[in-house]
């Protein structure tokens, strides 16, 4: 047995590096994006900041259960292992297929385009600019994962610091250079709390992204820095987004954010001028590799431990040694993620992988949820270095906000959802080839 196949992951990331890695997950082009979206769907100014945290607060509601699981069950395989445990293989095969060819890919593909349209406001590269630049930031950052989980923790921890200095600057720029926007002549009459919840829904996808740090639990130094990394990561990530959705509201007044298309640019424009674009550009441009990048880590591990499990992707199952990575998985990760760029180039591709992506994305993350009460019965006796606390509430108000999340991407994604939801049919003609190839290829990760 060659060098590759004799590797494992090995606890080398430190909680720093962890929260780098969650906190490069979840702040991405969102924050830059959903603003407007968000203040136009909340009922006054107030409000809009109360939904914030809201937001923060249900998603650290959701990070102390992954805390449990992960510090109870650490492995490369994140939820696709907690969801086998809990469920059983065909339910986890299904969900480590859907991260293979739907979500995870389709998250990178979506990032990618991110990216490159922000990239072609800096230089343009002819017609097919944006898709383009997200092909080459998939294969430079697949690259650079294949070099090793010590490069890639580097490389993470370098774009995680600059991207949350950019973050800082947009918020220096609306709080100190900017000056306040006048009030309005009148006071607008508060909209009704009837479309609260989709503005809850936009911000949610805002904060979403920090579950992926259950596929590097295996590689932690110590199993309870993921609760630390988790809780202060997104922590740190509600006071930013509180600062700069201030910075946008004190610089372009709450119904001046609610009516711009490009918030973050015109905020910065108000002080730098044209030079502002590229600012802003230049950020989320970094946001998205960012995001990208995390994406990639975690990816990586879900199929790395779906190839240890099935015969069918038994390749994907082969740890690198040398490096201290899941080659193969990254190899096939980026083949299927440069497909979804290509696919996507010819629709309307951010809107396209929202869609894509979304119903199935959210029925795993329920079924996560649901899967810490049927551990905590069945494995009364598993040692459980941390616990989720007010436990049954606390991940009883996570599961019921997911079947809300469900339930919305389904009424009201479109073509693109059918799609997502036809590439995990295919999942289950696979499982059927599967489940005749023989024993696990190497054992339960």
């Amino acid at each position: 047995m060659n060098q590759s196949q004799q590797g494992a992951p090995q606890a080398i990331l430190t909680t720093r590096d962890t929260i780098a890695i969650i906190v490069g997950l979840v702040i991405g082009a969102g924050i830059f994006r959903f603003p407007p979206l968000v203040a136009g769907n909340s009922p006054d100014e107030a409000a809009f900041y109360l939904l914030w945290i809201a937001g923060g607060a249900i998603s650290i509601v959701g990070a102390l259960c992954y805390a449990e699981l992960a510090t109870a069950y650490p492995s490369a395989g994140g939820d696709y292992h907690f969801i086998q445990r809990a469920f059983g293989r065909t339910l986890s095969f299904l969900f480590g297929w859907a991260r293979l060819a739907v979500i995870t890919t389709g998250a990178i593909a979506l990032l990618g385009y991110t990216f490159g349209d922000y990239a072609s406001n800096l230089l343009r590269l002819g017609p097919n600019s944006t898709a383009i630049y997200a092909a080459l930031a998939v294969l430079a950052l697949t690259a650079v994962n294949l070099a090793g989980i010590r490069e890639t923790k580097g490389t993470q921890n370098v774009l995680t610091g600059l991207l949350v200095l950019g973050v800082i600057a947009v918020i220096v720029t609306g709080l100190l250079l900017v000056a306040p926007a006048p009030a309005p002549p009148a006071p607008a009459a508060p909209k009704p709390w009837t479309a609260a919840p989709f503005a809850l829904l936009f911000i949610l996808f805002t904060y979403s992204g920090w579950n992926e740090a259950a596929y590097v639990s295996a590689e932690l130094k110590e199993r309870r820095s993921m609760v630390v990394a988790l809780t202060v990561s997104l922590a740190l990530v509600t006071v930013l987004y509180l600062a700069i959705n201030y910075a946008y509201v004190r610089g372009l007044g709450f119904q001046g954010v609610a009516k711009s298309d490009t918030v973050a640019s015109d905020l910065m424009k108000l002080h730098f001028g044209p030079a502002g674009a590229n600012i802003i550009s230049a950020i989320v441009c970094l946001a998205a590799l960012t995001s990208i990048n995390a994406t990639i880590i975690a990816g990586a591990r879900s199929n790395y431990a779906l190839g240890r499990d099935w015969p069918l992707f038994g390749r994907l199952g082969r740890w690198d040694g040398r490096t201290d990575a899941p080659r193969n998985s990254l190899y096939v990760q980026g083949a299927f993620a440069l497909v979804l760029v290509v696919a996507g180039a010819f629709t309307d591709q951010v809107k396209t992988m929202i869609e894509y992506t979304s119903p199935v994305f959210w029925f795993f993350f329920m079924m996560t949820g649901v899967g810490l009460f049927v551990l905590r019965a069945r494995d009364p006796g598993t040692p459980r270095p941390f616990k989720v606390p007010l436990y049954p509430l606390t991940p009883v108000i996570f599961v019921l906000t997911c079947a809300y999340l469900l339930y919305s991407s389904l009424v009201y994604v479109k073509g693109g959802a059918w799609a997502g939801v036809a590439v995990l049919a295919v999942g289950f003609v696979l499982l059927l080839v599967g489940a005749g190839r023989g024993a696990p290829a190497a054992g339960r990760p």
